[in-house]
């Protein structure tokens, strides 16, 4: 390709230019590439199983490769009845993820603990987890979870650029 001699504008160039900001593809790139972890707990983790086939169809928003590995994903998907026992397990899991990372609370119960008022069920995994999507129902469709979904890729494409990153971890 070879370009004209002058500064001034050219016309053919126009389709094959694009001004951006890194932050702003970074974003992009990151809210189309969601590697969910599954932290399939009680009956919510089937309606999330379900999302994956092909009537719902998780793919068509960039999150089809379930990881069961925290080291290779950056969004945990918490469905289910949170005990006690399992909530340690989740926040090590949640630790062992790379920044930056996302959580859904998938469900009643991930959410407020639901119908279990009990001294085995944590009351919401945001007690140890920051949570940034909230779904609601019992269990909630699939529809509901991925409506959550595009609400993530919302958030993530308007978070601050690397720098601002930086400087709060810090």
């Amino acid at each position: 390709m070879k370009f004209p001699d002058t500064l001034g504008f050219d016309p053919k160039l126009e389709n094959q230019l694009i001004l951006t900001e890194v932050s702003a593809v970074m974003n992009w790139m990151r809210k189309n590439s969601l590697w969910p972890m599954p932290m399939g707990l009680a009956c919510c983790a089937i309606e999330l199983m379900s999302s994956g086939a092909s009537r719902f169809d998780i793919s068509r928003f960039g999150a089809e490769v379930m990881r069961f590995s925290p080291r290779q994903t950056d969004l945990m998907i918490v469905a289910g009845t949170v005990t006690y026992k399992m909530a340690l397990a989740a926040k090590r899991l949640y630790d062992q993820m790379p920044s930056p990372k996302w959580v859904i609370a998938m469900g009643a119960c991930a959410s407020s603990g639901g119908m279990y008022r009990s001294y085995a069920v944590l009351q919401g995994i945001d007690r140890i987890l920051p949570v940034d999507i909230y779904v609601s129902g019992c269990p909630p469709r699939p529809e509901a979870l991925l409506e959550g979904l595009i609400q993530l890729q919302k958030k993530i494409q308007i978070e601050p650029s690397l720098l601002r990153q930086k400087k709060a971890d810090c």
